[in-house]
């Protein structure tokens, strides 16, 4: 079992940035990808970004490739999601996830083993 944990969520003025840690703990070495999805009010659940923990390749949602950036801290078992310019319609909850499938699309829910609980970030003036 892999227990993920958001932190870093904020109410924060358009433009703005913001940097989302997840830590993760247990079998960790158990999971090969690490991604950040989000809920918007009203919208399904979406892919933001991913990374793949054994040559931290990275995959970016392409409506946010421009302003968002997922990295990871293996040594601290912690993945960081970076997001630049944020506008209105960033306002979420952003949810860290793990999966131990290695190949396949980043961003398809189901292929997720793990999840946080989420962290709310608002974007307003």
């Amino acid at each position: 079992q892999v227990q993920l944990v958001e932190s870093g969520g904020v109410s924060v003025q358009p433009g703005g940035s913001l940097r989302l840690p997840c830590v993760a703990s247990g079998d960790t070495d158990s999971t090969n990808i690490m991604a950040w999805f989000r809920e918007r009010p009203g919208k399904a659940r979406e892919g933001v970004a991913a990374i793949v923990k054994r040559n931290y390749i990275t995959h970016y949602r392409d409506s946010l490739a421009d302003r968002v950036a997922i990295s990871l801290d293996n040594a601290k078992n912690t993945v960081y999601l970076q997001m630049d310019n944020l506008v209105p319609e960033d306002t979420a909850t952003y949810y860290c996830a793990a999966r131990v499938q290695r190949g396949g699309p980043w961003s398809i829910m189901s292929s997720y083993d793990y999840w946080g609980q989420g962290t709310q970030v608002t974007v307003s003036s």
